[in-house]
């Protein structure tokens, strides 16, 4: 056998090899399963907490101020009606003493009276009250998605809900979303 010959022949069968490797490795391309069915799907949710500030109006009541601080007004209705009535008591020197009597008793009375009201007169007012509080909501941040794969369950996770399958790709599943279509 000649050189050209034993060339031919060892370049012939590499060219086989590769050939036959080629055809291996696309026949197991062509029956890769191309899609994985998806079993179930588990929405995953976290809470979220937004703090808000929350206002209302709240009716307040404070003391009315006082427009007579030493209350004289009292003093002297009490003091008048104490003298009236300590006159009415008594002849000549007995009734001056309970005139004046009555009458020191009357505006001591009568300025105890007016303190106490004074004391009572409330103004009532509206006031703001606000506070913080802190509100709880749900957010869905993707999905648990158990799928089966050439008889094998598996679970991955997934930001968008699938469908009925999941695609594979080199034989792992994709769980990248899907490119949004365009609409006429």
């Amino acid at each position: 056998m000649d050189k050209s010959m034993m060339k031919g022949i060892a370049v012939g069968g590499l060219a086989m090899v590769v050939l036959g490797a080629s055809g291996v490795t696309g026949y197991k391309a062509l029956t890769q399963p191309k899609f994985a069915d998806v079993v179930a799907v588990k929405e995953i949710n976290e809470t979220v907490v937004t703090p808000r500030e929350r206002c209302e109006n709240v009716a307040v009541q404070r003391a009315a101020p006082v427009k007579d601080q030493n209350r004289i007004a009292g003093t002297v209705v009490g003091g008048l009606a104490g003298g009236l009535l300590g006159s009415a008591v008594g002849n000549g020197t007995g009734k001056t003493v309970a005139t004046l009597a009555g009458a020191a008793a009357g505006g001591y009375a009568g300025n105890q009276v007016q303190k106490n009201m004074q004391q009572k007169d409330v103004v009532t007012t509206s006031e703001q009250r606000c506070r913080t509080v802190n509100e709880k909501s749900q957010k869905l941040v993707g999905y648990n998605v158990t799928y089966r794969l050439d008889g094998k369950d598996g679970t991955v996770r997934t930001s968008f809900k699938p469908g009925a399958t999941l695609p594979v790709k080199d034989g792992e599943v994709v769980t990248t979303p899907p490119a949004p279509t365009a609409k006429s």
